[in-house]
């Protein structure tokens, strides 16, 4: 084995080059240290849709481009060394390419990850910001924490597939949703931790330079304010720590009782306080107002162990107090009373005088004058040297602050590797209380339940609901799904507008939110852990790779058949109605029969009616239809599946009625469909009846699958089995 590395004294400061950790870790295998250039994410692209034995639109390169520079620029510095090494030169077309995510969690392209809505909602520029709750993730985020963000939207972009841990996730939030107290215990306690508290940590992970005399010189005032800052959000978090011991005690499900026990209980966060009350001043906290945050740093450890730090203390104390002795002097000698004094980050001090006060023409006094809403912002120069002094005496105090912390921070850097865990359960909590608990608990009772998980058993989804649209229309129909081994394609069909899409999406979704651990908007639901998921969505050209509406849809479905798995939920919506009628049925047919052959879970959407005849063909496809009414030659929506599949006469040419289109036109296309019509029926009966042993064979193989899985008792299984006995000799099976 051989790792090939980049030149190491290319590695930001203060952190450790991969030449090293590689050194560190994998001290016996060969290393290679290879140019910078090498390492190129464009030649790696190129190299390998060259050489690579599937079509390059069939590997999703177009998709995973941008996502994936960091294994395309390996992979170009891997295939150039090869060939040097090896004196060969890779043919053309000669390479078996397949990218892999994660092997813990189910993969979702980015295309899917647009179509399903995870994260952006489509169209966001025609919704406006205002309607960001079109999307997954916004729904959800209702965290506190950027970390806890973080973590939610890594976990809908990577959902779990390790069933225990998914059952880990649901069995806390069955103990939340049942006892209140622990809830709202939770929700409060977590409160009291900073919102940045993962984020910080990462100053204890790396060690500066050692601060000398020689280095002060240089400006070194704000590495040693970030320094502090992170102290002082230490302590705050730890001071918070015991209340979350005190919420954990009694939880019962493993989650929470496993952070009581190696976070709550373990005594080395209480030493790292202890270490930190002597040298930090008790009643020093963490602050977002800007000049409190400064004051805090600047006061942060206790009075009398550094006495170059003292006197730039006084004078910091000196330059605020005369900054606000002279706005008190302007109010006077100005007559404005409501002149305010804030204060931010980037100019210090200054004046904020409201419009209405100024009379005419201010004083030349005031400088650098801006109008602000109702207000006028302003500075004078007697201000702007105070707040010199100010920030002078500021950074004079960090700086001797962080000499005074060098010891306490080499203490806690001999522990960071408990303040990592702290982040991430911080993080954990955030998501599993903050968003997946609040979101329930928002909802009326019983509307998010507890989705169960099998090894290999059927996908059955009853009563699902859209989890972003039932929010958005109050009165949204609930439907069902049910896919098996013996049973693994539903095809859908159904006029324009009869909610096809939506109920495409709506399965995703519930998958997605079931195996991140969350409830799902349903009724009842069990799943197998899906692997991944391919979608097949929208009609759009894709002019930046030249390609027509058509091309896209071929290149997304080429991906679908390269990649998919035994395992994979697979949607795919209208495929082939970009091109002429006929080779649009041809190619949406032969993906069907593809995609049969396989143990892949397949929903298919389409108006084509002539692919109902699958069904009397393939005993595994089930043909389902949104029910719509006829009224006065106006299509009634009921957005309802049922079985089966049911023609709506001429509804594309109802719908081009509404839109305008002359009567003429639409009475010769009438006829024109009658005739076709005609043949199609005829075909379909011969078939019904050349198929149908098959069929009772398989309809018997999808109860056994059920029954297989099923959490009945003995008894009622064998009347099952005897009932479906039956039902088979008599041929009364559906």
């Amino acid at each position: 084995m051989v790792i090939m590395v980049p030149p190491n004294k290319l590695a930001p400061d203060g952190m450790v080059g991969v030449s090293e950790l590689v050194d560190r870790f994998y001290s016996s295998t060969k290393k290679v240290v290879m140019a910078r250039g090498c390492f190129d994410d464009t030649k790696g692209a190129a190299l390998i849709k060259n050489l690579a034995a599937k079509e390059p639109s069939a590997l999703g390169l177009d998709t995973y481009y941008k996502q994936y520079y960091l294994c395309l620029a390996a992979a170009a510095a891997t295939i150039k060394w090869t060939e040097a090494e090896k004196g060969v030169i890779v043919t053309n077309h000669s390479l078996l390419v397949t990218f892999n995510g994660s092997f813990d969690h189910m993969n979702i392209d980015a295309t899917s990850v647009q179509n399903l809505e995870i994260i952006e909602p489509l169209h966001s520029t025609l919704w406006g910001t205002s309607n960001k709750k079109r999307s997954l993730f916004h729904m959800l985020k209702t965290t506190k924490t950027t970390g806890g963000t973080r973590l939610l939207r890594a976990n809908l972009l990577q959902p779990l597939k390790d069933i225990e841990t998914i059952n880990a996730r649901l069995d806390c939030l069955d103990e939340l949703m049942s006892n209140e107290q622990l809830f709202f215990g939770l929700s409060q306690v977590l409160r009291k931790f900073p919102k940045e508290t993962d984020r910080v940590l990462c100053h204890f992970c790396f060690k500066p330079k050692k601060v000398t005399n020689e280095v002060l010189g240089v400006d070194h005032a704000r590495k040693s304010q970030v320094l502090i800052s992170s102290i002082i959000l230490l302590k705050t978090a730890l001071d918070a720590l015991p209340l979350l011991s005190k919420v954990l005690k009694d939880a019962k499900c493993f989650l929470l009782a496993n952070i009581y026990q190696s976070v709550c209980q373990d005594e080395k966060y209480a030493s790292i306080r202890k270490r930190i009350g002597e040298v930090i001043d008790e009643d020093v906290l963490h602050a977002r107002v800007p000049f409190v945050a400064r004051t805090q740093q600047c006061f942060a450890v206790k009075a009398g162990i550094d006495g170059l730090l003292d006197i730039a203390r006084r004078s910091f104390c000196d330059t605020s107090e005369a900054t606000h002795n002279l706005a008190n002097k302007y109010r006077e000698d100005f007559k404005l009373p409501n002149m305010k004094l804030p204060f931010n980050n980037r100019r210090g001090f200054y004046l904020s005088i409201p419009q209405k006060d100024i009379q005419g023409k201010l004083p030349s006094k005031f400088i650098q004058v801006l109008k602000h809403g109702n207000n006028v912002h302003c500075s004078t120069l007697e201000l702007a040297s105070l707040n010199v002094r100010n920030k002078s005496a500021a950074g004079e105090c960090y700086i001797r602050t962080e000499v005074c912390l060098e010891e306490l921070l080499d203490a806690i850097r001999r522990d960071v590797s408990v303040l990592t865990m702290l982040a991430e359960v911080l993080c954990l909590l955030d998501m599993i209380v903050n968003s997946f608990a609040h979101t329930i608990s928002t909802k009326p009772v019983d509307r998010y339940t507890r989705p169960e998980f099998t090894d290999n058993g059927p996908l059955a989804i009853d009563a699902g609901r859209h989890p972003i649209l039932e929010s958005i229309h109050n009165d949204f129909i609930p439907n069902n799904i049910f896919l098996s081994e013996a049973s693994n394609m539903v095809i859908v069909m159904g006029p324009n507008m009869s909610g096809k899409s939506t109920y495409l999406q709506q399965v995703c979704l519930i998958v997605i939110l079931a195996q991140i651990g969350c409830y799902v908007p349903a009724r009842f639901s069990t799943l197998r852990a899906v692997d991944r998921i391919f979608t097949r969505m929208g009609m759009v050209d894709n002019l930046e790779s030249n390609s027509s509406t058509f091309m896209t849809e071929m290149k997304e479905t080429a991906f679908i058949m390269q990649s998919v798995s035994q395992r994979s939920l697979i949607v795919m919506d209208e495929l082939g109605r970009a091109t002429s009628s006929s080779d649009g049925f041809a190619i949406a047919w032969s993906c069907c029969e593809h995609l049969l052959s396989l143990k892949a879970y397949t929903i298919f959407a389409t108006h084509m009616e002539n692919l109902s005849e699958l069904a009397t063909m393939y005993p595994n496809v089930k043909i389902l239809h949104f029910h719509v009414d006829i009224k006065n030659d106006r299509l009634d929506f009921k957005f309802q599946l049922k079985d089966g599949p049911r023609h709506v006469p001429h509804y594309g040419l109802l719908l081009a009625e509404v839109a305008g289109l002359p009567i003429s036109v639409t009475e010769t296309a009438r006829s024109i469909t009658s005739r076709i019509t005609e043949k199609e029926v005829k075909r379909m009966e011969v078939n019904c009846l050349q198929y149908q042993p098959i069929q009772m064979a398989y309809h018997v193989a999808q109860r056994l699958s059920c029954l297989k899985y099923s959490s009945q008792d003995e008894d009622s299984v064998r009347q099952a089995l005897q009932n479906l006995k039956e039902s088979y000799i008599y041929g009364r099976l559906s």
